[in-house]
């Protein structure tokens, strides 16, 4: 059974920037921009503020992961919070153990953290089908997850880029599945969380290349077509057949990207019935011709 979530994960392409345990004490706040990439954190003593992104801070206490596919700002603390004017940096304390807070202060939080990179072009379309943030209490596997992401990270082993791109595509699924009906933001976790928009969610990644409507995807889904239109919209954050659109432009540029295939059997392998009319597609969406867009892109 073809599997959405595994399948935008896998597009997606993780790649580790860097993974460390960090030891907090004392009264301390760090903040640190990122381009938008994947932060994640579980705490594995103590308990500490963190807000990834837009939002809130999060309370995060022993045994509690966050994952944030697109962290442009993230802000943390220790709780209670120490006064504005408090602002740290890591320091390094050697073997990949960073530092917050008084170095006199005593220990009283310790967390692993990391930062990912997707390598997918369309990355920002793909993390928009995703929830903002995950907060998830008490799961040993997901830490268990980290634990084994951070001592590959550290480690000089042979395929270790391979290992650790598997590693991190199963953690963000892991973490992605078990958020499952509380994913409060719309996208695909939350679509797929719904049993009827779910089989029009598969019934699209299956067959890519049938010409759907709207009126075949409600069949799909056991709705009218009216209902299902808006009710994929508003669970989804896109028009069912904007969704569809992007989904056959990531395939497309996958293709584009590792292929030596001609513009037509691509055309084809999308749900084309020929060439220039994928042509005219794929540039409106993409902004560039793909024969232009194939000979630009390095294989990933």
């Amino acid at each position: 059974m073809i599997d959405p979530l595994a399948e935008v994960v896998s597009l997606l392409q993780p790649s580790m920037r860097f993974s460390k345990l960090i030891v907090g004490g004392g009264p301390w706040r760090v903040r640190r921009s990122d381009p938008g990439d994947l932060f994640y954190c579980v705490v594995l003593e103590g308990e500490c503020l963190s807000s990834p992104g837009a939002g809130e801070p999060i309370h995060l206490t022993a045994g509690d992961f966050l994952l944030a596919p697109s962290a442009q700002d993230i802000v943390a603390s220790s709780h209670p919070p120490p006064p504005l004017d408090v602002e740290n940096w890591p320091a390094a304390i050697g073997d990949g153990v960073f530092r917050l807070g008084a170095a006199d202060a005593a220990p009283d939080v310790r967390m692993l953290i990391g930062h990912c990179h997707f390598e997918s072009p369309d990355a920002a379309l793909l993390v928009s089908l995703l929830p903002q943030r995950v907060h998830i209490r008490d799961q040993r596997r997901l830490a268990m997850l980290v634990k084994l992401v951070s001592e590959e990270s550290r480690a000089d082993r042979p395929a270790r880029d391979m290992v650790l791109s598997r590693l991190l595509e199963v953690l963000m699924i892991e973490a992605l599945r078990v958020t499952g009906e509380t994913a409060a933001s719309p996208g695909l976790v939350l679509g797929l969380a719904d049993n009827r928009l779910a089989n029009a969610i598969r019934a699209m990644h299956a067959e890519p290349t049938h010409a759907w409507t709207v009126a075949e995807l409600a069949r799909q889904a056991a709705l009218s077509r009216s209902a299902f239109f808006e009710r994929f919209k508003q669970t989804v954050g896109l028009a069912p057949m904007a969704y569809l659109l992007a989904w056959r432009m990531a395939l497309a540029k996958r293709m584009l990207r590792n292929d030596q295939s001609r513009i037509a059997d691509v055309a084809e392998r999308v749900g084309y019935s020929s060439a220039s009319t994928f042509s005219v597609a794929f540039t409106r969406h993409v902004g560039t011709p793909p024969t232009r867009y194939a000979n630009d892109r390095e294989p990933l």
